[in-house]
């Protein structure tokens, strides 16, 4: 291949790139349409990203038409992550409580590196997800600090446990939607007032079905968030991201605020692959709820980053 030849196949390659990462974009908004549509949404901030290469093939190239097409498709990406940068989290006027959410990897979890992650974030609150029996007996070590909990143990990835330094009350084990995982809601006293919490982990949308499973799910957290007379804190792996439009119509429908906003992008999942992170695990709070600092934490040895979450209760 000579260098005409080199330069004709880089800049179709460069126009085919761009197409496919057009339509990707396009898919991302159909999310309602076809389940598969709606894995597109979660690639906001890879898709720009890619278009950012692609830019720069087009001004080295000097292809001023195609440069402001992926100038123009970049944006629309990054115009649905760009938001989660505005605003100024609240200084707090007091000793804030902590939430933290951890998928332990039922199968292929590490102990101390859990362990010694709790002991350092000291959460007053501790949802932990993909809960078996044998990660129940390495948990037990905790009693002391969390005299307070609930779980449901299962030998697969849906077991769910509340911990609490605080008295719980109402405490429910329910299934919510119709994929039949459990998901925890109690009342929390804490010292600054009471709030209800919300603990679910919703199916991976890999298919039709348990795409549909999950949108049940998240379409009927917003009933269950009602019935609570407390300022409710949501937690957990929702399986989808900010842009998918079922996650966005879950937070019109329960009046719930997302946690991120204010802290940027912040991927908890993949842990193994840097460039397809995406943020799928959340804190959802009711507007009394205010957050004052968000971060994902270190590496656990599953396939989950913990979230960590301050907050006060107006």
């Amino acid at each position: 291949m000579n260098s005409k030849e080199k330069i004709g196949f880089v800049e179709r390659l460069c126009m085919l790139s761009g197409m496919g990462l057009a339509a990707a974009t396009v898919a991302g908004f159909l999310g309602r349409l076809f389940w598969v549509f709606d894995l597109f949404s979660h690639f906001r901030v890879q898709l720009f990203q890619a278009f950012l290469v692609l830019i720069g093939i087009a001004v080295w190239k000097r292809q001023t038409k195609r440069m402001i097409a992926f100038i123009l498709l970049a944006c629309l990406n990054y115009a649905f992550v760009l938001p989660l940068y505005f605003g100024k989290p609240p200084v707090a006027t007091e000793q804030p409580a902590r939430a933290m959410l951890m998928n332990l990897n039922a199968s292929n979890g590490n102990a101390e590196e859990v362990l010694s992650a709790i002991r350092t974030a000291e959460p007053d609150l501790l949802l932990l997800e993909e809960v078996t029996s044998k990660w129940a007996g390495v948990l037990s070590v905790l009693n002391a600090d969390y005299p307070y909990h609930v779980s449901k143990l299962r030998d697969d990835p849906f077991g769910i446990m509340l911990l609490s330094k605080h008295p719980l009350s109402r405490t429910n084990v329910v299934v919510i939607g119709s994929a039949g995982v459990p998901s925890i809601v109690a009342d929390v006293h804490l010292p600054q007032g009471e709030i209800s919490v919300i603990g679910t982990h919703s199916v991976a949308p890999v298919s039709a079905s348990y795409s549909k499973h999950r949108n049940q799910q998240l379409y009927a957290l917003p009933q269950i968030v009602k019935q609570q007379k407390n300022p409710v804190l949501l937690i957990g792996d929702l399986n989808a991201s900010p842009w998918s439009p079922h996650f966005t119509r879950l937070l019109k429908d329960s009046g719930l605020q997302n946690s991120m906003q204010s802290f940027g992008f912040q991927p908890s999942w993949p842990v193994n692959n840097r460039f397809l992170r995406i943020p799928i695990d959340h804190v959802l709070h009711a507007p009394e709820i205010i957050i004052h600092s968000r971060v994902v934490g270190t590496d656990i040895g599953s396939d989950h980053f913990p979230l960590i979450v301050d907050f006060s209760v107006k």
